[in-house]
């Protein structure tokens, strides 16, 4: 099931491509050419009206690199985006997003309609405008917030309502509203209103959620007045279940959408059922569409999916684990707030050419994590600087035809011993990748042994499961 990806040569995809920095709402038409037809309860609607390109590269296997031609910004892939869930990501400027790469911003569509509303928004012509961003804006559905507000919240056909955490007044998110709230917004990216439940839950709502998605879909689309100037993407759900999976992935390929992100992960399953989520659905989607993985931010999770054919992730890991005290390094995490940083005047990562690490110490940073707020935003800084970096490299190293050679130097900087976890070893080999020459005899899938690490890194511990990492 997971070795069916085709290695034919490079595919360009270009339809209907009309960039636009600001676009009246009020009185457009849509020119959506689309035709339905009944199944199983629910109705597929084929569209063909899509606002971005998407152009493979490279290859190795089932990992691709490829231009992703957006509406604001021409994207190389795989790249992550950083979440800056009210247009903002906190305590750094759009310049200095800019100055270390960053392509895609996301936003929550969930948190802009409380503040600043999407109708303030729309008044001045998007949130690209309301921040100074002129790259790529991504906006999520606000569908994630079901399963933060669930206490709260009632589930149904119509939609989710749930009490407003300003005042407490009920309020109803349907997939039209959701849709109409993106609209005003004006991302490059709009995301599909999805039933979303965690991948610990199992039983028949599953299944009652992955349908509902499907029919959701329907009318997310019926509801979209600017598929030229937005890309609606859809979401496969089915939890763990490889059937319910497949279901959701074939019909929302059936729907020829400009994009596909696979949900519902990164919620406390362990790696061995994330990985072969991943494996199946980059298999079933589109090989000439982009892929994005939601919610995943580690960079050893990065690495594997994009070895498995993914091309895009977001995650507030990063900027969450700065403003604790944590850098990332390639091999691991660093601790700024531990003792042992008091005085240690080494940069954060020697090999880093970030601002950060040319200017400060690992004394400086540590002095600053617990007092001053420049502390988290130095880290945030270096973070950002390091996913967005090996997102170039990851790119750089299938297009030159390296990719292999670059997994395996990833993996042992991370694994010095070559205990790389079993669940690694086994998703490098679906994706064709050989790392015999990184990994020990018995590789250990419970937890990377800090004693293993230089003594610097070892303050800090990996383990194979994945908390909770989406955006509230």
């Amino acid at each position: 099931m997971f070795r069916g990806m085709s290695l034919e040569a490079s595919i360009t995809w270009c339809l209907c491509f009309k960039p636009k920095l600001k676009t009246n709402t009020t009185n457009m038409q849509p020119r959506l050419k689309s035709r339905s037809r009944s199944r199983q309860g629910y109705t597929t609607t084929v569209t063909n009206a899509m606002a971005l390109a998407f152009e493979v590269l490279g290859r190795f296997n089932r990992a691709r690199a490829a231009r992703l031609t957006l509406p604001h910004h021409v994207c190389q892939t795989p790249l992550f985006m950083p979440v800056g869930t009210q247009g903002t990501i906190k305590g750094l400027t759009n310049s200095q997003l800019e100055d270390i790469g960053c392509q895609i911003i996301l936003g929550n569509t969930y948190h802009l309609a409380l503040r600043p509303t999407s109708e303030l928004l729309d008044e001045v012509g998007g949130l690209h405008n309301f921040m100074n961003w002129q790259r790529g804006l991504l906006t999520d559905s606000g569908g994630f917030q079901m399963v933060s507000l669930l206490h709260l919240a009632d589930i149904t056909e119509k939609g989710v309502t749930f009490q407003s955490p300003v005042d407490g007044k009920p309020m109803l998110l349907t997939p039209e509203e959701s849709i109409e709230i993106q609209n005003r917004i004006g991302a490059d990216i709009i995301m599909a209103l999805d039933d979303v439940v965690k991948t610990t839950i199992t039983g028949p709502r599953v299944e009652e959620a992955m349908y509902r998605t499907l029919r959701w879909i329907d009318r997310c689309i019926a509801a979209h007045k600017r598929p030229h100037d937005q890309n609606l993407f859809g979401i496969v759900q089915g939890g763990l279940d490889p059937i319910l999976r497949d279901i959701c992935a074939k019909g929302l390929v059936e729907r020829n959408l400009p994009g596909y992100a696979i949900g519902g992960l990164s919620g406390g399953e362990d790696k061995n059922s994330f990985w072969r989520v991943v494996a199946q659905c980059t298999a079933a989607l589109p090989e000439h569409k982009p892929r994005y993985v939601m919610g995943v931010g580690y960079p050893l999770d990065i690495v594997v999916c994009s070895a498995l054919g993914a091309d895009m992730y977001d995650c507030v890991y990063p900027t969450r684990t700065a403003r604790f005290g944590t850098a990332l390094i390639p091999e691991g995490v660093l601790k700024l707030k531990h003792k042992a940083m008091a005085d240690d005047t080494r940069p954060i990562d020697p090999t880093c050419p970030c601002m950060v690490c040319k200017n400060y110490t690992r004394a400086y940073i540590h002095c600053l994590v617990t007092k001053d707020a420049m502390g988290s935003q130095l880290l945030s800084y270096h973070n950002l600087y390091y996913m967005l970096q090996l997102s170039r490299n990851l790119h750089s190293s299938i297009v030159e035809g390296r990719f292999p050679e670059f997994v395996c130097d990833f993996l042992h900087k991370m694994f010095p011993k070559g205990d790389v976890p079993e669940w690694v070893c086994d998703a490098m080999e679906v994706a064709g990748i050989d790392i015999s020459s990184c990994c020990a005899p018995f590789s250990s899938c419970e937890e990377y042994d800090s004693k293993s690490m230089p003594e610097e890194v070892s303050l800090a511990r990996i383990t194979i499961f994945t908390p909770t990492c989406r955006h509230f």
